[in-house]
């Protein structure tokens, strides 16, 4: 991508919103379908795996790491009734890790109000050895009490996995390999906190999903706004499955966030964004937003 400044480029994208938020909807062979404006419950593709999801996910893991978020430290009542609340709304996206405790809550919800075949679960693991991420998923699958998890990430990728992370990992994607060959999971890939490790992905065979930082103001993400973005389109026109998350700069873009759903729906490549909700009207005040953004288009 040629150098410009960064607010060109933002205003460049966010330009591109009009194309973003309403499409003809064609499938082959078919005439053309009357236009049909985008919201955050929309079904989308992610890339090639034949899994869709709404625009709009419910991120479970800010400030998550060793087993608790932001979202486990409000307690069990809290999150059962952000699950039970997005879902109401019409989310089907449930972005969750080992490292944020948020399987036994999502596996509790499955048991309600939340129908196992109409969500879409993604998890990751932290583990670095083979052995270990096949009991990873073996434990994630009895924590969700789910025969199949939907998508499953090596989560958190680094310059501490090395210049080229798919070397050092080769035997932990084997085993998710052969998980997808059976059936007990239906996609892999990888989320990544550092811009080699993207590129990488980006171009990477084995990587079915990608989960990036992306934000039209730099924050807690990898890279310039302008690299970032274009390693994105490069993966989505590779057909992976582009998920952008620290939409919001885990909280700190809070009265910035019609301007953040705006540049990342316009650049037209990310497919799904999780969101760190905490409060049941945050979701409320996005759906509202990116329906704003569509009658807007």
């Amino acid at each position: 991508m040629s150098k410009m400044r960064r607010r060109e480029f933002i205003c460049q994208a966010a330009g591109t919103v009009a194309v973003s938020l309403a499409w003809p909807g064609l499938a082959a062979g078919q005439a053309a379908a009357p236009q049909t404006k985008l919201s955050g419950t929309t079904n989308r593709k992610l890339g090639k795996t034949g899994i869709e999801c709404s625009l709009l996910g419910l991120g479970t893991g800010m400030r998550g790491w060793n087993g608790e978020s932001d979202l486990t430290r409000k307690g069990r009542a809290a999150f059962m009734g952000m699950l039970e609340h997005v879902y109401g709304r019409g989310l089907t996206y449930f972005d969750l890790a080992d490292m944020y405790g948020s399987h036994v809550y999502m596996r509790d919800a499955m048991k309600g109000p939340l129908d196992r075949d109409k969500v879409v679960i993604l998890t990751k693991t932290v583990s670095r050895e083979a052995e270990l991420v096949r009991a990873d998923l073996e434990r994630f699958r009895k924590e969700l009490d789910t025969d199949s998890i939907d998508i499953v990430l090596i989560h958190c990728l680094t310059e501490g996995d090395g210049p080229d992370w798919r070397e050092k990992l080769r035997p932990c994607m084997d085993v998710l390999s052969e998980a997808k060959e059976r059936g007990t999971i239906r996609a892999h890939g990888v989320s990544c906190h550092n811009l080699d490790a993207l590129r990488l992905a980006a171009e990477t065979e084995w990587v079915d999903v990608i989960l990036s930082r992306i934000n039209p103001f730099g924050v807690k993400m990898d890279g310039p706004v302008e690299e970032v973005a274009g390693v994105l389109r490069k993966a989505h026109d590779n057909g992976k499955g582009v998920l952008g998350m620290k939409i919001v700069g885990e909280g700190t873009l809070t009265d910035k966030i019609q301007e953040s759903l705006r540049f990342v729906v316009g650049l037209g490549c990310v497919d799904a964004m999780p969101i760190g909700f905490l409060e049941p009207g945050e979701v409320d005040q996005v759906l509202d937003y990116i329906d704003a953004l569509a009658a807007t288009a």
